[in-house]
């Protein structure tokens, strides 16, 4: 799911959705708990929730039937921000670089239509500069497909223009298979070994083929209120595939930009969005606020899921929210919420 560059500058204000002001009788109401509901009245999402976290202090709230504090649900593309830390991690290993060649890990694979892995290196397909085609503008990201299958489909369209931000899923799926070169083991492994078992996150898990959410979880509706709970999460691969919890995510970024998964020198290339001219760094995208405040997190749009999650840059605060069905109707609510949580407050 690309970054929904349209709302990073968009200055919504909490008053303009009718919230009350902020006088001492509505402080002992945190602003987010008010923003919430509006996902579900406004944003036609059946339920929505979000739990937030300042160091060990946690806050839940949720609006709507059907959705709970443990739910398992898809992540979507924050799939994306647990690759891009296995990269950087093995960057800081000295077992690849950056400035590596697509082609150097995945020789003869990237040919055809105008694109060439000759041309391309590994920073160019964690910012999205690398003008490959998103292969799920063509399966609708509905159909499982193998890795290759995913390049190959790509690869019958010419690329965008190289070196301008243009977000494509085949990008991280291509990540996910040099992973696999350099390794010796396929991305789920190693995620789980560098990541999700060292950070204890228990829900969360890289299902593979598996269609079913572990337990427990809710339902998941497609826009037209279809239930989609169970998915092939081979349609999204390593750009999309993992299956988590409000609370590991909150965890994870938490972890993350409080450098307990990278050195300082990886986390400062991870945060740099000079490549795709302050669009996205690395597995991760930049919001400005309102008030001025700068959140860092990803997003991750499913069928049947849609999550958010920000934090500050060095991980002290963080808001993880989700609605269970596609996407959210009124795209002024999700800066909204994120304002919400992170502007100040004043009387």
């Amino acid at each position: 799911m690309p970054p929904l560059r349209a709302l990073l500058a968009l200055p919504v204000s909490v008053a303009l959705l009718g919230l009350p002001p902020a006088d001492s009788s509505a402080l002992s109401v945190p602003p987010t708990n008010a923003v919430l509901p509006l996902l579900v009245t406004q944003g036609r999402a059946p339920a929505a929730a979000l739990l937030a976290r300042e160091g060990t202090t946690t806050r839940y709230a949720h609006a709507g039937q059907g959705i709970a504090r443990s739910d398992h649900f898809r992540a979507g593309s924050i799939t994306k921000t647990f690759i891009a830390t296995v990269v950087l991690q093995l960057a800081a290993e000295h077992r690849l670089s950056l400035s590596d060649t697509v082609e150097q890990h995945l020789p003869g694979l990237v040919r055809g239509a105008g694109n060439d892995g000759r041309a391309l290196t590994l920073r160019s397909l964690l910012t999205h500069t690398s003008g490959l085609y998103d292969y799920t503008a063509d399966t609708g990201g509905t159909a499982p497909v193998t890795p290759r299958q995913a390049i190959r489909i790509a690869l019958t369209h010419p690329p965008a223009e190289r070196g301008r931000f243009s977000y494509s899923n085949t990008n991280y799926v291509l990540l996910g298979l040099v992973v696999q070169q350099v390794t010796g083991h396929s991305y789920a492994t190693e995620a789980e070994r560098r990541i999700i078992t060292p950070l204890g996150l228990t829900g969360t898990s890289f299902p593979g083929s598996r269609s079913s959410l572990p337990s427990p979880h809710g339902r998941a509706y497609a826009a037209d209120g279809t239930d989609v709970t169970d998915l092939d999460p081979r349609v999204a691969g390593a750009a999309g595939e993992l299956v988590t919890t409000l609370a590991d995510l909150d965890r994870f970024y938490s972890a993350l930009l409080g450098g307990r998964l990278l050195p300082p020198r990886r986390l400062r290339e991870m945060l740099d969005t000079r490549a795709a001219h302050g669009a996205y760094g690395m597995g991760l995208f930049p919001e400005k606020l309102p008030c001025g405040t700068t959140v860092w997190g990803h997003n991750g749009h499913i069928s049947g899921s849609y999550v958010r999650t920000a934090a500050t840059v060095d991980g002290r605060r963080v808001l993880t929210f989700r609605v269970n069905t596609d996407a959210i109707a009124d795209p002024g609510l999700e800066p909204a919420v994120l304002a919400a949580e992170f502007c100040p407050r004043t009387s």
